[in-house]
């Protein structure tokens, strides 16, 4: 049975507490090149982080002294978002359509978030709430599947799902404002976890979040075994590419 685009986004928020416990963060290097390429600290930087989710990209940012304002459709993850992150404020909103006045922002960020939205619509949306020379970062943590097991795993838990726009974001961003000149890195880094954190990131991802619960435990059985035979008893370590694109405004 397919599942639609909006089922999927809108799994997360049953499983939000889990998010935020077991989710990745993002290595400090994101946010050097973040500033890199928007030519600026984000120390004093209004920033919008749409999508915001739980607050996983806000926190570093707000560590960094950027003023940020999160966006964040889902009920769940808003609310988690503001358990973890009282100083911040948290608009109910979408990508697709910003609830804030033009040129607002120095900085508009998606993490982990970009792929739910419309193109077409949340790039001139984006644009539009940027000040002149403000940027649009788009960056997600993906599975480095040049490790064997990760590419194993994403063969069992996401067969034929293989619609991806963390490497094609410069490429739409151009077909859609020719005029930009997005710029495009990846960084690589790896975190350590038990097996078991591990295995319970892996249910709030929408493509398990979204499963009749026992076909998802019998899944994550399956998957543990397999884990088993790669690392014993011992901690999972997990491969990541971060690929980021940012666009610079024109001043």
């Amino acid at each position: 049975m397919t599942v639609s685009k909006a089922t999927l986004a809108a799994s997360f928020n049953a499983v939000a507490a889990d998010y935020a416990a077991t989710r990745p963060g993002y290595p400090a290097a994101l946010y050097d090149a973040v500033e890199e390429l928007a030519g600026r600290p984000l120390h004093g930087a209004d920033v919008l982080d749409v999508g915001a989710g739980t607050g996983i990209g806000t926190a570093p940012m707000l560590a960094r002294g950027a003023q940020v304002t999160a966006a964040e459709p889902g009920p769940g993850m808003a609310a988690q978002l503001r358990a973890q992150l009282p100083d911040v404020p948290v608009v109910r909103g979408s990508g697709d359509a910003l609830p804030f006045a033009a040129d607002t922002f120095d900085l508009v960020t998606y993490a982990q978030a970009w792929h739910w939205t419309d193109p077409a619509r949340s790039l001139p949306e984006a644009l539009r709430v940027l000040r002149p020379g403000g940027t649009l970062a788009l960056w997600w943590n993906t599975p480095d599947e040049s490790v064997a097991w990760v590419a194993a795993q994403q063969r069992r838990l996401s067969p034929g799902h293989r619609y991806d726009v963390t490497d094609r974001a410069p490429a739409l961003i151009r077909g859609a404002a020719p005029h930009l000149t997005p710029h495009y890195r990846e960084l690589r880094w790896t975190r350590t976890l038990p097996l078991d954190t591990h295995l319970a990131a892996l249910t709030t991802h929408s493509t398990l979040a979204t499963l009749p619960a026992d076909r998802a435990a019998a899944l994550l059985e399956a998957e543990r075994a397999a884990l088993r035979d790669v690392f014993g008893d011992g901690p999972v370590t997990e491969p990541y590419v971060v690929r980021l694109t940012a666009v610079r405004t024109t001043p």
